[in-house]
């Protein structure tokens, strides 16, 4: 049974990476997901109040990092709140309609095609603000990533 609860915990673990590059994929209740299966399969008594509240604290950092890192991204390149929709919604859309590189063309053409359309940008601005966008995703990607790990390292420190 300890076999079965390890590969669960790992499994939810995995799966919160991927949910890095596929954002349907909560990736961060995955995160937690691996903490509560330990603690069903093994023991809650190992994750004290400090784990929880340290967790808590970091996945609060983890939705605020993904939010200014792509309004920030896409502000930086002059885009407008068009553009950062547009690139939320690529983001979602891009990964199944053109699998592997659609998590990268999405939030770029996503952004493009709202500034063309909802702000009357030319097309130059509009290829900028998608710059943005990726430049943006790509540095949340990176900050999620360390933040997930920093969080899984705490939860072996725990244990």
């Amino acid at each position: 049974m300890e076999v079965v609860g390890w590969i669960l915990v790992i499994a939810c673990f995995i799966i919160s990476f991927v949910g890095l590059v596929y954002p349907i994929i909560p990736g961060v209740l995955f995160l937690i997901g691996g903490f509560l299966v330990y603690g069903l399969f093994f023991s809650f008594a190992e994750l004290s109040w400090w784990f929880w509240a340290s967790e808590i604290i970091f996945v609060v950092i983890l939705f605020v990092a993904d939010s200014l890192a792509n309004a920030f991204g896409i502000k930086k390149f002059g885009g407008s709140n068009a553009g950062m929709w547009g690139s939320t919604i690529g983001l979602l859309i891009g990964p199944f309609v053109i699998p592997v590189v659609g998590i990268l063309v999405g939030p770029f053409l996503g952004a493009v095609i709202a500034e063309l359309i909802v702000e009357r940008r030319t097309f130059g601005e509009a290829v900028k603000s998608g710059v943005g966008s990726l430049v943006g995703f790509l540095a949340s990607t990176i900050a999620k990533a360390v933040i997930q790990i920093v969080m899984i390292v705490i939860f072996f420190i725990a244990i």
